[in-house]
């Protein structure tokens, strides 16, 4: 199966991804992927949230509701890893300006739009040339395939970060409730996004954890909510239907 490289001009254009190389040379792009072991680094506010202060290598991180704003903050981390490579699949969506506001480098990100009904067989294949991936399945998940590629991130130490639910998923994280703020009676301009993000999972992290963080703010950084009189402008639940909108245009 072909492999794909990132090609850009800047920070907010993506060109077409086109084969390059066979599976076995892209391994050689972010070192040998049994030598990854232990921890993948996050965004300080959010190792407050993960059990270990980190994302265990070789594992699968299930991200509820497939919130984009808390699946970039998490893949942020990444940059400070050796070798620093990331890979985004079946994300379509996944807006390039934010992800690297977030703090992704894009020169080293992989990406590969719409896979279709193969999109396993491209995570198995990038799981050995990068450090965490990305992924939106294209439907549920049944679990056999779900453990074939568990063991292959096991051996390759890769993070696969899911938009949705996967099954036997060691760690799962989801945004509780949140809140845009800087948009007054249908003028102004966003300032920021405050959210309650919620982890839990077996082993240490089987009793939950939870965290208020901007997502971002006005900054476009991700930090704790220091104090509830830190509340800027006006804001709005994003469970409601102009909330909700206001996400989707804030990730493109």
């Amino acid at each position: 199966m072909p492999v794909f490289e990132p090609v850009f001009e800047s920070t907010a254009e993506r060109q077409p991804l086109r084969p390059v190389v066979p599976a076995a040379a892209l391994v050689g792009v972010a070192g040998e992927g049994a030598g990854r072991r232990g921890l993948l680094p996050v965004l300080p506010a959010l190792g407050e949230v993960l059990p270990e202060g980190g994302l265990r290598r070789g594992t699968v991180v299930s991200v509820g509701g497939g919130d984009l704003g808390l699946l970039l903050a998490l893949a942020a981390g990444v940059g400070e890893s050796d070798g620093g490579w990331a890979a985004a699949v079946g994300l379509p969506d996944l807006g390039l300006a934010a992800a690297a506001g977030y703090g992704l480098d894009l020169r080293r990100l992989l990406v590969a739009d719409d896979p279709g009904p193969h999109w396993a067989e491209v995570v198995s294949v990038l799981a050995g040339a990068v450090e965490l991936i990305m992924l939106r399945p294209d439907g549920p998940v049944a679990p056999k395939p779900a453990a074939r590629l568990a063991a292959v991130l096991r051996r390759s130490g890769c993070v696969l970060l899911v938009a949705g639910p996967w099954p036997g998923a060691g760690l799962r994280l989801g945004v509780r409730s949140g809140r845009w703020f800087g948009l007054g009676d249908g003028h102004g301009q966003l300032t920021g996004r405050q959210v309650e993000v919620v982890a839990e999972g077996r082993g240490s992290a089987v009793r939950g954890r939870t965290a208020r963080l901007w997502l971002p703010d006005e900054h476009g950084e991700v930090r704790a909510v220091a104090e509830a009189a830190e509340v800027i402008g006006t804001g709005e639940d994003v469970t409601s239907g102009a909330g909700a909108a206001l996400e989707r245009m804030a990730v493109v």
